[in-house]
């Protein structure tokens, strides 16, 4: 009699554990749905910026926040347009454009080491002091940040409207710039953890 009412008893409470592991089990499955719809909605580990500006300090500013980026792991683009182009370029082109295109040329910096400050350029002075002043507090120069950029994953991606608007071809710019339009930004920025315009 002992032993049958401890069978019963058996009985009851492994039907009481195998209730309760089906409920825990619903109730994982259920949470791991939820984090699943959670993480889908968060912001993936990327940045994206535009640079838009050609002035020597806002340039420096948007590679040390994109070398900074990437250094902690975020994804990183650039997407150069307008006067922004000018820090991909790596010469002046002339032949083959037209008088507008020409004229944009000479009067845009060949290249990032022509580039002058927001404020104060004084007609070169300014970007010359600048420069020394950085040199000075052992400031990485803007083409090493540049190149350092590129070292920890940066990815460049120049705006073809702007190319073609500026009259700038492909042979002008570094060979490890990609080409893109507004859609390559946006599929980089729309979830991203830090989206800037620079």
């Amino acid at each position: 009699m002992i032993d049958e009412k401890k069978a019963i008893e058996a009985s009851a409470v492994m039907g009481l554990l195998g209730d309760l592991k089906d409920r825990v089990d619903a109730l994982e499955s259920r949470l791991d749905t939820e984090v699943a719809d959670i993480r889908a909605q968060l912001p993936a580990e990327r940045a994206a910026i535009v640079l838009f500006s050609g002035d020597l300090d806002k340039v420096l500013a948007a590679f040390i926040i994109a070398t900074g980026a990437a250094t902690i792991g975020l994804e990183t683009t650039v997407f150069f347009t307008f006067w922004g182009l000018t820090v991909l370029k790596r010469k002046r082109v002339l032949k083959g454009k037209n008088l507008m295109e020409r004229m944009m040329a000479v009067m845009t910096p060949e290249t990032s080491r022509g580039l002058d400050p927001s404020k104060m350029a004084y007609f070169g002075a300014g970007a010359a002091m600048l420069r020394q002043m950085m040199k000075a507090k052992d400031v990485t120069s803007l083409e090493d940040m540049i190149e350092l950029s590129r070292e920890c994953g940066v990815r460049f991606v120049a705006c073809e409207m702007s190319m073609d608007l500026m009259g700038v071809s492909q042979d002008e710019l570094r060979s490890d710039a990609d080409l893109g339009g507004v859609a390559t930004f946006l599929g980089e920025a729309v979830n991203a953890r830090l989206a800037l315009f620079i």
